[in-house]
């Protein structure tokens, strides 16, 4: 049986020091392994896979420390989110919706008014809110 790790142990280590030496990578993230193993397989001067395990994690080096970086940003004010959520539904952004909520793609639809009644109505979650 294969042991499984929780999420808080599934992490992500990055061994940087300014000399010639390659940055080194350990990661459980499933995205950055994507990306990482695609660089490799592309650019193999750049990036090479060491190892992989499935408890100590996927292991890389990568040799052009210059490919990757860590981008930090300052959390937005309220104010600004606040305008950005208004611009949004005014143009009907978040899954196409309408500032009324009504999926914009379906008032295209020829006749959506009786397909709309012969289907149940559907609630929608919001999986972006955190």
């Amino acid at each position: 049986m294969t042991e499984r790790l929780t999420k808080k142990e599934r992490d992500t280590e990055i061994i940087y020091d300014q000399s010639d030496a390659p940055m080194q990578i350990r990661t459980h993230d499933l995205n950055l392994i994507r990306r990482l193993t695609a660089l490799s397989k592309e650019y193999p001067e750049t990036c090479r896979l060491v190892e992989i395990d499935s408890i100590s994690g996927t292991y890389f080096e990568v040799m052009d420390k210059s490919r990757v970086s860590i981008h930090v940003t300052k959390p937005y004010p309220a104010e600004r989110r606040q305008k950005q959520s208004e611009w949004a539904k005014e143009h009907g952004m978040k899954g196409n919706r309408t500032a009324n909520g009504q999926n914009a793609h379906k008032r295209s639809i020829p006749h959506f008014e009786e397909l709309s009644r012969s289907t149940t109505n559907l609630d929608f979650v919001d999986l972006q809110s955190d």
